[in-house]
């Protein structure tokens, strides 16, 4: 249902007032070369993994996950998974993808982001109908709360249970990526050396549940915001640290007031990119 309203809506978009003068979005390579959708698709359609980075709020973002996510799942077999759901409540997603417990169920007994049943529920409803392996990636947010608050030595009084939700420890740590280099640039006085451990100890979560999920043959999808994994970095730095030979391909989102052409400061972000009119309604 939301997938047909979603769809009607940007169909809407494309028609009314100058119809195809305005599009809702536009896909660029990484070089800022226009592409079309078909030749996405073929391209990702020859990774190992993929991370699809989102704006959270983005319709654009959500329904190209699901259309490209449904596209590829015709050619190659999937995994997917998801930084919106914490390792700590992989448990509760199995009983709802396997029937166990209802979608109400889910909600009860996990912690679903707010959006989760807009944005997030088609994809996992997709998995369960079609028998795909979901998986969550990302540390419990409390523990990442604990690197903020004390560094990553904060984890050292963790359980072993607890240890066994998040990256092993101690994770590789380059305070000098650009992408961290940046959060505290846009932090301002707000920013401190703890903040970018915390980034760092989400991205170095995911990257390890997923190459802990990732099957040789299948297609791992990961959604995540853009920033996690926009120049390959993030989440994409730390899988090329434990396993370089795996082909990973990145989808990012920007917004910009003019679509027909890429600004500078967003080529490179990732293999694809999609350029969304800045004016685009958001989920929330």
């Amino acid at each position: 249902m939301l997938k047909s309203v979603i769809a009607l809506f940007l169909t809407g978009i494309a028609i009314c007032g100058y119809g195809q003068s305005k599009p809702a979005y536009v896909l660029y390579n990484s070089e800022g070369k226009k592409v079309s959708y078909k030749k996405m698709i073929k391209t990702l359609e020859r990774s190992d993994i993929i991370l699809f980075g989102e704006y959270h709020n983005n319709p654009i973002s959500h329904w190209l996950q699901y259309e490209v996510t449904n596209d590829l799942s015709k050619v190659r077999p999937l995994t997917l998974g998801a930084e919106m759901i914490e390792r700590d409540n992989q448990d509760e997603l199995e009983q709802y993808l396997s029937g166990q417990i209802t979608a109400k169920g889910l909600d009860t007994t996990a912690r679903l982001w707010p959006n989760y049943d807009t944005d997030y529920a088609p994809l996992v409803d997709f998995a369960k109908t079609n028998k795909i392996p979901f998986i969550g990636t990302n540390i419990p947010r409390r523990y990442a709360s604990l690197v903020h608050r004390g560094g990553f030595e904060a984890l050292d009084t963790l359980s072993d249970e607890e240890k066994s939700w998040i990256a092993p420890l101690p994770i590789a740590f380059d305070p000098e990526l650009p992408t961290y280099k940046d959060i505290l640039k846009m932090m301002g006085d707000h920013g401190s050396p703890r903040l970018v451990m915390a980034q760092a100890i989400k991205d170095a979560t995911m990257a390890h549940f997923i190459l802990a999920n990732y099957r040789q043959g299948n297609l791992f999808i990961h959604y995540n915001g853009s920033f996690h994994s926009d120049y390959h970095e993030g989440i994409g730095w730390y899988l090329k640290q434990q396993n370089p030979a795996l082909a990973c391909s990145t989808v990012t989102t920007v917004s910009q007031e003019d679509t027909g052409k890429l600004s500078d400061e967003n080529k490179g972000k990732a293999d694809f990119i999609i350029c969304v009119d800045e004016n685009m309604t958001t989920t929330y």
